[in-house]
């Protein structure tokens, strides 16, 4: 598997000079899960907020469109993020955390195709995806039915079950939106996610927790 290994700078000088190339209109489909809860009751929240939520994976299938006048129909893109606190804390109270993303993005891709998918990610995740320090072509695999919405790509495994498990005793809240821009969105049940990558400094496995988003973007 060809590896890339791109700085922040990099990707932004790149995603700049396909600016040019035109405009952008994409949509297709978006999950994502957390190291801590979304949707859980104060006593977990308060136990979470300040040590949990570092980490996330974010993915998005592209079904139509193009992106800086790139075509980016049926490929896929999914980010592995660590961050020096919670990626939710500013929903809060607390300030921005600092990012970074190890990127998979889809094998069938051009080089240019694969750039305009690090630039998708970086605006649709509202700047997230920005310090990316390890680009690397992967077969993804992203299935999206009734019940569940499935990803795999390199070390990266996702498995998100449509409909959310709460215990009552503990009493129940969002607390926090999707990392990405969506058009529409619900909260899921993680079952699986995980990331055995080396590029981050850390790795994880997270499942069995309403820690999840799943929906569509459009752009």
């Amino acid at each position: 598997m060809k590896q890339l290994t791109l700085t922040a700078a990099l990707v932004g000088l790149v995603g700049a000079s396909l600016l040019a190339g035109g405009p952008n209109s994409v949509s297709g489909t978006y999950a994502e899960a957390r190291t801590a809860h979304v949707f859980a009751g104060g006593c977990v929240m308060n136990s979470e907020a300040g040590t949990s939520g570092r980490q996330a994976v974010l993915a998005w299938k592209v079904d139509t469109g193009s992106y800086n006048g790139v075509a980016l129909d049926n490929l896929s893109i999914v980010a592995a993020v660590t961050a020096d606190r919670n990626l939710g804390i500013q929903e809060i109270g607390g300030d921005k955390p600092n990012t970074r993303a190890a990127v998979y993005v889809d094998e069938q891709a051009t080089p240019r195709q694969r750039m305009a998918l690090v630039a998708m990610a970086n605006e649709l995740s509202r700047g997230i995806v920005s310090t990316v320090v390890e680009i690397t072509p992967a077969p993804i695999r992203f299935t999206d039915d009734a019940h569940a919405v499935r990803v795999a790509a390199g070390q990266v495994a996702l498995d998100v079950d449509k409909h959310i498990e709460h215990d009552p005793s503990c009493g129940d809240m969002q607390w926090f939106h999707p990392l990405s821009s969506t058009a529409s969105s619900g909260m899921g049940m993680t079952k699986r996610h995980a990331f055995t990558g080396t590029a981050l400094g850390t790795k994880w496995s997270d499942p069995n927790k309403r820690s999840a988003f799943f929906g569509t973007f459009s752009r």
